[in-house]
C-alpha cells in the first residue's frame, strides 16, 4: 500500500477497549463493519464490467473475502452478546449511495478510498480492543482489506497515466466522501463518553482518518496539492464538475458496452500467454 500501517495508526496511549463495559459501542462498531461486508454483492456489477482479466479474477476473489467478513462479524456480535442491527445513514451513504458510475471511480472511491477508512478503523479497534478472539478474527481480514486498498490505489495511478483528465472528477467525489466521514465525526462527538480513553477520541480519529486519506489522494496523484492549499471555489467546482458529468454521461450508460466475453483475447494477460513460435503445438493422436 501507498502509507505504511505506522502511518495509518492512530496513537490511543494505551487505552483499551473493554468488551464488558463497552459492549454497546463496540456492537455498533462491528454493525457498520457488517454492512460494510454486506456492500460486497456490488463485486458482482464490477466483476460483469470489469475491463481485463486482472480485474475480473480481482473482483471474484474479493466477493468471497466480503462473504467471510459477514461471518467475522456475525462471529464478532455473537461474542459481545449482541445481534445485527442497522447501521448509520452516513455508513450507508457512503458504502452503497455512492456507488460510482465507472471503473475507475470504483478503484479510486471504493476501494483505495474507502476500503482504506475501513481499514484503519479495523486498525484503530485491533490496537484497543481487550478481547483476544475479537482481535484474532479482525487481524485476520485486515490482511484481505489491505490488498483491496492495494489493488484500489495501483488501478487509479494507471487510469491516471491513462487518461489524466480524470483527475478533478476523482478529486470532487473524493471530497463528497471525506465529508461523509466528517459528518459520522459529529454525530459521534455529540454521544461519545468524554472520559474514555478510547470513546472519547473517536472524533479526532476520524480527523486523523480524513488526514491519512489525503496522503493517499497525494500520493495516487488524484491530488497534485495539499487540500488546504485549494480555495473554496477550486474544491466547490471539483465537486460540481464530478456530478455534472454525471448527468451529462447518464444517458450513455444505456448504450452497449464491450464486456470481457469480447476484449479477453486482446487481455494482456492472454497475449503474454502466445507460445514462442518454435514451439510445437498440440497434435491430436488418433
Amino acid at each position: 500500500m501507498l502509507l505504511t500501517r505506522e502511518e495509518m495508526s492512530f496513537d490511543f496511549h494505551g487505552a483499551r477497549l473493554d468488551p464488558q463495559r463497552d459492549r454497546t459501542a463496540l456492537a455498533w462498531m462491528m454493525n457498520q463493519f457488517l454492512y460494510g461486508e454486506i456492500s460486497g454483492i456490488q463485486c458482482g456489477h464490477w466483476l460483469y464490467r470489469a475491463p481485463d482479466l486482472e480485474a475480473a479474477r480481482f473482483f471474484s476473489r474479493q466477493a468471497v473475502e466480503e462473504f467471510q467478513h459477514v461471518d467475522n462479524f456475525v462471529r464478532i456480535l455473537a461474542l459481545l452478546g449482541s445481534a445485527p442491527a442497522p447501521a448509520h445513514p452516513v455508513v450507508r451513504f457512503l458504502s452503497t449511495g455512492m456507488m460510482p458510475a465507472s471503473f475507475e471511480e470504483h478503484v479510486c472511491l471504493e476501494m483505495a478510498l474507502g476500503e482504506g477508512f475501513v481499514l484503519m478503523a479495523l486498525y484503530g479497534v485491533i490496537d484497543t480492543v481487550g478481547h483476544d478472539e475479537i482481535r484474532a478474527i479482525l487481524q485476520r481480514a485486515v490482511k484481505q482489506e489491505e490488498r483491496h486498498v492495494d489493488f484500489g490505489e495501483r488501478r487509479t495511478m494507471q487510469a491516471l497515466r491513462q487518461r489524466p483528465s480524470l483527475r478533478r472528477r476523482l478529486l470532487g467525489l473524493s471530497l463528497v466522501s471525506t465529508w461523509g466521514v466528517r459528518r459520522l465525526g459529529q454525530f459521534m462527538k455529540s454521544r461519545l463518553p468524554a472520559e474514555h480513553g478510547v470513546l472519547s477520541r473517536l472524533p479526532e480519529f476520524l480527523r486523523f482518518t480524513v488526514d491519512c486519506a489525503e496522503k493517499r489522494l497525494l500520493r495516487m496523484g488524484v491530488l497534485l496539492k495539499p487540500l488546504a492549499e485549494f480555495s473554496l471555489l477550486e474544491k466547490s467546482a471539483a465537486i460540481a464538475e464530478a456530478y455534472g458529468t454525471s448527468l451529462l454521461t447518464a444517458p450513455l450508460r444505456l448504450l452497449p458496452r464491450k464486456r470481457l466475453t469480447e476484449t479477453y483475447l486482446r487481455d494482456p494477460s492472454m497475449l503474454r500467454a502466445r507460445p514462442d513460435a518454435e514451439e510445437e503445438p498440440i497434435r491430436i493422436v488418433r
